[in-house]
């Protein structure tokens, strides 16, 4: 098989890889009622006048499953966390107590759990879209390359192959996030 050909096949199966990837990250953003240091990572916090990570002021920890305690760095940015929180729109009503800012995650109601699931499922699909894409150029790709019809065809059986795989794999992690957030 020619070099160019077998680089754009290792291309598309690297690129269908890094959708899953995009998925599974974007699977680490919906919460399924146990508190997780993960649900305020998109979190940006104004630290002196620059919009800052989460994690870059302050250390959060999980002491139990439906509590997450923000602890920050420096006192004076204890209001700036709260706020924070509240305008990153993630359901959470902060405390602070003078020392840690508070958050006790609410039990998912099942009305919740349902908009979970579907949130989900977008991602699902997204991720599904980005494998057909990848497969798409692959295919474009090869077709640019002036090989015989055989390597050709070939190549777009090997590309089918990939796209069947992720897909499984998506259809496969999608199973496993609807069940943990289905779980009471």
């Amino acid at each position: 098989m020619n070099e160019e050909l077998e680089f754009l096949l290792d291309a598309a199966k690297e690129d269908m890889q890094h959708s899953v990837d995009h998925l599974i990250t974007e699977f680490s953003h919906i919460r399924a009622g146990k508190a997780s240091p993960q649900m305020l990572k998109s979190v940006m916090v104004d630290y002196y006048g620059s919009m800052t990570p989460l994690g870059q002021v302050a250390n959060v920890n999980t002491p139990d499953a439906q509590t997450l305690y923000v602890q920050p760095w420096e006192k004076t940015m204890l209001g700036a966390i709260e706020k924070a929180i509240m305008d990153a729109n993630l359901g959470f009503n902060p405390m602070n107590n003078g020392e840690n800012v508070i958050i006790n995650v609410p039990v998912l109601t099942e009305e919740r759990r349902m908009e979970l699931v579907k949130k989900a499922k977008s991602e699902v699909e997204t991720a599904k879209v980005g494998v057909r894409n990848h497969r798409k150029e692959a295919n474009d790709g090869i077709k640019k390359l002036e090989v015989s019809e055989d390597l050709t065809k070939n190549s777009e059986d090997t590309i089918q192959e990939f796209t069947n795989k992720y897909t499984k794999i998506i259809d496969e992690l999608f199973s496993v996030k609807e069940a943990e957030i289905m779980k009471v």
